[in-house]
């Protein structure tokens, strides 16, 4: 379910804390594959928006969106390098690198083509996935030119962010990361346009004095990591899980009570960081913890002396990661004042490649 008031709000405070330091916003899409949300995050103030894949690019260049960021260090197949021409023909796009035989292989699979697509060049800031440290990021750009290929800047995803105390560190080591990344090619003789990071944790710790845009995704709904990690608020929660109870677990009478909710890791994604306090959260009873999942059931641990929900009662639970929540399902009840307004498809679900 989600609130679509709780959801304009978030979307409406991220573009106005973005445009008041100066950076453009460019958000991830992959959080909620939904064209009625992109098209509200356009209305909004962003300049377009990010994704993971060409199928997702694919989904909203079909529902209007006109510029769109491919986040991804692309191996660009034939088949994939038609598909990425036939979107530079409705759409502006740019695409992600982290290596020389990457850049080369993809302008020369679009051949005449590569001219319409723009290239960012990816850099590691301290999450240490993908991404060439700040200070190589010249041979990948030259290899990109030579491929026909056109260097729009840098990118980066502090992806460490996500974690206790990490945010303010992170923000900082990928300004030290994009500063960097961008004086090198400057240096090279390159023209340096975009260099875009942020992630929801450090969207609003991020200045324009090294990024000029920030992607961040989970803001538009918040989750139960953000909670925990106090990037958000639970009146920010815009997006739960109807759950009902289903069975009471027999305990010892000294024993903390446990019921099982009709929601496991197919409905809610089985993410659970190490610092994680469970499997989720329930947004009424905020001391009740998800102790385990399985494929179709949650153990909940309910705290304290008061009862317990009863079988059939209906809870709502806020997932860990929501981005693979929304990639579990296929529509989503939209509700305004806990009544049902609309159901939008998740029209991005599955587009993995």
């Amino acid at each position: 379910m989600i609130d679509v008031d709780i959801l304009d709000r978030n979307i409406g405070r991220m573009a106005s804390a973005v445009r008041s330091r100066g950076l453009g916003l460019r958000p991830h899409a992959k959080t909620h594959k939904i064209p009625e949300i992109a098209l509200r995050q356009i209305a909004a103030g962003a300049s377009g928006l990010t994704v993971a894949t060409i199928g997702e690019a694919e989904v909203f260049a079909a529902a209007g969106v006109q510029n769109l960021f491919i986040a991804y260090p692309l191996w660009v197949s034939a088949q994939k390098a038609e598909r990425l021409r036939r979107l530079s023909q409705t759409a502006q796009i740019a695409v992600g690198v982290d290596s020389a035989e990457g850049a080369t292989g993809l302008g020369t699979s679009l051949g005449s083509a590569a001219g319409s697509v723009s290239v960012l060049v990816e850099v590691d800031s301290g999450h240490h996935r993908s991404g060439v440290l700040p200070e190589a990021v010249t041979p990948v750009a030259q290899a990109a030119v030579r491929a026909g290929l056109k260097v729009a800047g840098v990118f980066t995803f502090p992806g460490h962010s996500y974690a206790p105390g990490m945010p303010v560190e992170a923000a900082s080591q990928e300004e030290q990361a994009l500063s960097l990344a961008s004086e090198t090619l400057a240096a090279a003789g390159f023209e340096v346009t975009c260099r875009s990071g942020g992630s929801t944790p450090t969207a609003m710790l991020t200045g324009n004095s090294a990024a000029t845009e920030v992607r961040p995704g989970v803001y538009v709904f918040g989750d139960a990591q953000q909670l925990e990690l106090g990037r958000c608020a639970a009146e920010d929660i815009a997006l739960t899980v109807a759950a009902t109870v289903v069975s009471h677990h027999a305990t010892a009478p000294d024993g903390p009570a446990r019921f099982i909710l009709d929601a496991g890791s197919k409905v809610l994604g089985s993410d659970r960081p190490a610092w994680a306090s469970g499997f989720g959260r329930l947004m009424d009873y905020p001391d009740a913890r998800i102790t385990a999942l399985s494929e179709h059931h949650a153990t909940v641990e309910w705290p304290g002396p008061a009862a317990a929900p009863a079988i059939g009662d209906r809870l709502s639970v806020i997932p860990n990661h929501v981005c693979l929540a929304m990639n579990l399902v296929d529509d989503v009840a939209v509700v305004r004042g806990g009544a049902l307004v609309d159901r939008w498809t998740v029209a991005a679900r599955g587009k993995n490649r």
